[in-house]
């Protein structure tokens, strides 16, 4: 049996970018997900509803699949604020499958973590892969968390990949509260309803286009043996008063803002270098921030 299968676990916004990429390669993908299947219509994608500690299900579907895919997540930085039993949700189920795949060699696992949260605030920017590991939320912590039973998973066989995106954006995020800037920007400008600023807006960030995020992990795939870490980042630092100012600019309207004290989980300035994973696998960004907005601004416009 072929095993050219590609395995999903977890179908959110970068998910749902993978799997139309895949698909339209002709690949053939596996998804599971606690969405149900008729919220999830990537044309060509085999959808299995369920946990991804569903030891049963992984071991039926590894026959197929020699490239696991990681990016599900239940929580947010903001969602769990003061609740750090919330990445319990994401860390419990991740083990229960890092059990089930114990002693997988011939398997490649591929893991998206966050580039935006674990560094913390680092001392310089553009941060590298080998700075160190400081979260300042309990999400970043988790992720953390789950590079490490990763990196522990690699010395009991599996080929490991880790990926550390930035701020991903594009075209069919979801709204989700305290999550997603350029997303929600946009959404307060199309409605004319006032967004809400914790901080100054001084505070600098990293975005990086949703297509951009998957080229990465299609190279990452593409290079089954690699056991590398690497950023996912544009390499430029924005700040959030500059992405409203370049929101309203595309747009050509205006948009109302009110702040608010700063909150201590929100990172002051971090930016990726990206020069390991332009070395190693070939990836450099393609859409810059204001072209990417204007894409994004251009599909919102036409959602129901």
């Amino acid at each position: 049996m072929s095993r050219d299968s590609i395995l999903l676990l977890g179908c959110g916004f970068i998910g749902h970018a993978l799997a139309r990429r895949l698909s339209a390669q002709g690949r053939r993908v596996h998804i599971i997900s606690r969405t149900p299947a008729r919220l999830i219509n990537d044309a060509g994608a085999m959808i299995h509803q369920g946990d991804l500690s569903d030891a049963a299900l992984l071991n039926k579907l590894r026959p197929e699949c020699a490239t696991v895919i990681h990016l599900a997540t239940v929580s947010t930085p903001g969602a769990s604020a003061g609740r750090p039993t919330l990445e319990l949700e994401n860390l419990l189920p991740a083990l229960r499958m890092l059990e089930a795949m114990h002693g997988w060699s011939d398997t490649h696992l591929i893991y998206l973590s966050s580039g935006g949260t674990v560094y913390g605030n680092p001392t310089r920017n553009p941060v590298t892969e080998d700075a160190p590991l400081a979260p300042l939320s309990y999400y970043g912590a988790g992720k953390v968390a789950m590079e490490g039973f990763m990196h522990a998973l690699g010395t009991h066989g599996c080929q490991v990949t880790i990926l550390r995106p930035a701020n991903a954006y594009g075209p069919r995020q979801g709204l989700q509260q305290g999550f997603g800037l350029i997303r929600t920007v946009l959404q307060h400008i199309l409605q004319d309803t006032p967004l809400e600023i914790w901080g100054d807006g001084q505070n600098v960030r990293d975005f990086v286009y949703v297509d951009d995020v998957v080229d990465a992990i299609m190279l990452a795939v593409n290079a089954p043996a690699d056991r590398g870490t690497y950023n996912v980042g544009s390499g430029q630092g924005h700040s959030i008063k500059d992405v409203l100012a370049t929101a309203q600019r595309v747009s050509g309207k205006p948009l109302r803002v009110n702040f608010h004290p700063a909150r201590s989980l929100d990172v002051r300035a971090v930016v990726l270098d990206n020069s390991r994973i332009a070395s190693v696998l070939g990836w450099r960004p393609g859409v810059v921030l204001e072209e990417g907005i204007h894409r994004t601004w251009q599909w919102l416009q036409q959602e129901p």
